[in-house]
């Protein structure tokens, strides 16, 4: 056990009774044991100046607060410990209760942090000027609000892969590959790879199919033509229309996610919790 306290950074921007009335439930256990030291709380605002004498976060919310909490980091991302208070969460997989029970393992520091691929996205306009954005889980370009058919030509590092037309295509880290992609036909990966999985929704042509490449090289969508309506999303929480010659280009961030895992909290343990995977049902032989 280290001498100095474990300095903590809690983050409740959800201003719901239930995600408030845990944030007050979760900081009276903390202050009750010695060895933490909860140095600031962010619940309307961006986490300030306090975030450089943290030394994990506590994440109060479901995995779209873990999302937040990590692009509102920038540069200087934190080890993040998600409390789920939402529905599935695959990143915020501890309940209140789960760590109250297990806060001397906090305190002592018996927790391991697993790094995980972060991307950014750079949206550049026909007119020159782009903006580029930090995130976690998936790019997406679609159709949206147009209702029409959406072509997206893919290129990955120098070389052309293909157009696809559809409803739109998601580019995805492993850590997203439990979200949008998932439900759009894409795989399952181990959350500490470092590679990318680009999954079309629903494509027009039956052998597009998701397809997984590694992360050191550049991801390049381009639309020559859209309709208005087309839209890229970053994460589920950023929405910019896309405008014809539009590129959307996606590479590896310098930074990495750092999520914090108790012990027993493993990856597969997860993936059984929260999509069931009890094995084979089992069946009883009719009775003679």
């Amino acid at each position: 056990m280290s001498a100095d306290p474990l300095r903590l950074l809690i983050l409740a921007r959800d201003q719901s009774a239930r995600v408030q009335s845990a944030l007050a439930d979760v900081q009276r256990v903390l202050d009750e044991m010695q060895g933490l030291e909860v140095v600031g709380v962010a619940t309307t605002k961006d986490p300030g100046p306090e975030v450089k004498d943290a030394v994990l976060a506590v994440v109060l919310g479901g995995d779209g607060a873990i999302l937040r909490a990590c692009r509102q980091f920038g540069t200087h991302q934190l080890p993040i410990l998600g409390i789920n208070l939402g529905r599935l969460g695959f990143l915020a997989d501890l309940s209140p209760k789960e760590l109250e029970e297990n806060l001397t393992l906090v305190r002592d520091r018996k927790f391991s942090i697993v790094e995980h691929l972060m991307f950014e996205c750079e949206h550049l306009h026909a007119d020159g000027s782009s903006e580029t954005y930090l995130g976690l889980n998936e790019v997406v370009v679609s159709s949206a609000g147009s209702l029409s058919m959406l072509d997206v030509e893919l290129s990955i590092g120098d070389e052309v892969v293909t157009t696809y037309s559809g409803d739109g295509l998601i580019i995805s880290t492993p850590v997203g590959s439990t979200a949008h992609s998932l439900s759009a036909g894409g795989p399952i990966l181990r959350q500490d790879l470092q590679a990318f999985v680009v999954t079309p929704i629903c494509p027009h042509t039956l052998t597009n199919r998701p397809l997984v490449d590694r992360a050191d090289v550049e991801y390049t969508m381009s639309v020559p033509h859209v309709d208005d309506g087309v839209m890229l999303v970053i994460d589920g929480q950023i929405k910019q229309p896309v405008l014809p010659e539009d590129q959307v280009v996606v590479r590896r961030a310098d930074v990495s996610f750092q999520l914090a895992k108790l012990p027993r909290h493993t990856y597969y343990a997860t993936l059984h919790r929260k999509l069931g995977w009890s094995g084979q049902p089992r069946y009883r032989r009719p009775r003679k």
